[in-house]
């Protein structure tokens, strides 16, 4: 007990030192985040927790103090090299097929396929792989991954507390205190995020843990405390999937459409969507805790499915996407559109339609033509400078002579020829 304390309180300030330390070189090499359109962050605060739990955890089984035990170990092996292909993701942004057939072979080795057969066992894989991939996708808002994995771990560790797993139970208590640490930078407005490294290793930790928890228990009452462990990153992925699939848009193509990002289109400010994902998770995972103690009614989750099928319905009615590009004019034919508005004129004018163009182009025709003034000094026109007169008779007014299609107003040209002297 007293190790236990001891350790969780070393891992909470080694996390917190490291990410510090870490966010440094991040920025230097350009390993951002982006979270707003002005605003990007590092991502190396998923090493930060990887480097504390391991090294917190690996020093107790070291020293005697905390044995982990051989499955313990194996789990700790594999969510590092986990931990380790998300960091090669952050640098390299790896293809997402990548990461899931690492995850799931990483996944393959943790089962105990012993106690749950292989049907389950397979399903188990299946479930880890998918858990540490909805973790990754709920880091795309501050804080609220770090609260979460916080919340789960506490909750699988009671679990793994009820089964006399207490190596399990340390791991998992040691990992809670690193993601606390963790957030004293990721908070709103973070400054440093988890990245696929930290997320990765966060959801398969968890994951993990909870089927290794559950193992030999009955199938379908154990697939029900696994979905209220892990409800709210479920309830994310669930939610994104629906709402791209109805707008047709790609499923790997990122966009502001999560539940996080729908909560502030609500109105709620990022520290209340963290807050209102945390109180989420309690609940959730307070009903697995409970179901799995044997403390409840196994009929319990399906209040939590209900509830996240709710969640995820009435967000699917709140408006993320914009409104579809409209076409330009390039696209259109010119001479079709001109010649369906010339046939459209043409069939609404009667003989006064007629009359009035025939108007038009008569006014049209005895305007005169503009004529090119002299310039300036600058180069320009001048506005009002006067235009020569023709010393000929015939154009000027005195002489009362009209040159046909052209009219000519006396008063313009007697005050020109004022001017003109």
């Amino acid at each position: 007990m007293l190790y236990g304390i001891v350790a969780a309180i070393t891992a909470l300030f080694l996390a917190a030192v490291l990410a510090a330390l870490l966010r440094v070189p991040a920025l230097r090499l350009g390993l951002l985040d982006r979270r707003q359109r002005q605003r990007r962050v590092p991502l190396f605060g998923g090493a930060a927790v990887v480097l504390a739990t391991c090294l917190v955890a690996v020093a107790g089984d070291w020293t005697g103090i905390a044995p982990l035990g051989d499955g313990i170990e194996v789990l700790l092996v594999a969510g590092g090299a986990v931990a380790a292909l998300g960091l090669v993701a952050d640098v390299w942004r790896l293809n997402a097929r990548f990461l899931v057939i690492g995850t799931a072979v990483a996944a393959a080795f943790v089962v105990p396929y012993g106690e749950t057969g292989v049907m389950a066992g397979a399903a188990g894989v299946g479930w880890i792989t998918f858990v540490a991939l909805a973790f990754r996708s709920l880091d795309h808002a501050d804080g609220v991954a770090g609260t979460v994995g916080v919340v789960t771990a506490f909750g699988v560790a009671a679990c793994a507390a009820v089964e006399v797993m207490d190596g399990l139970a340390v791991l998992l208590s040691v990992f809670a205190a690193a993601l606390t640490g963790f957030l004293m930078h990721n908070w709103p407005p973070a400054r440093v995020a988890l990245g696929a490294c930290g997320s990765l290793f966060a959801g398969f930790l968890l994951a993990a843990a909870a089927v290794i928890t559950r193992a030999g228990h009955a199938p379908v009452v154990g697939a029900g405390v696994l979905l209220a462990l892990t409800a709210v990153a479920v309830a994310d992925v669930v939610l994104v999937v629906l709402s791209r699939r109805l707008a047709r848009r790609p499923l790997l193509r990122g966009a502001s459409d999560h539940l996080a990002h729908r909560l502030r289109r609500l109105g709620l400010t990022a520290q209340g969507v963290t807050v209102l994902f945390g109180v989420a998770a309690f609940a959730t995972v307070l009903v697995g805790v409970l179901v799995h103690a044997g403390w409840a009614d196994p009929h319990a989750v399906w209040w939590v499915a209900g509830g996240a099928l709710v969640v995820v319905l009435g967000m699917l009615r709140v408006a993320v996407y914009g409104p579809p590009r409209a076409r330009g004019r390039r696209d259109r034919p010119a001479g079709r559109t001109r010649r369906a508005g010339t046939a459209g004129t043409e069939g609404v004018q009667g003989v006064g339609g007629v009359a009035r163009e025939a108007r038009v182009a008569g006014r049209s025709a005895a305007r005169p033509a503009a004529r090119p003034g002299p310039r300036s000094a600058s180069g320009s026109a001048s506005v009002y400078a006067p235009r020569r007169q023709s010393e000929d008779p015939a154009h000027h007014p005195e002489s009362g002579v009209r040159r046909p299609g052209r009219s000519v107003s006396p008063q313009v040209n007697a005050s020109l020829r004022v001017r003109n002297g």
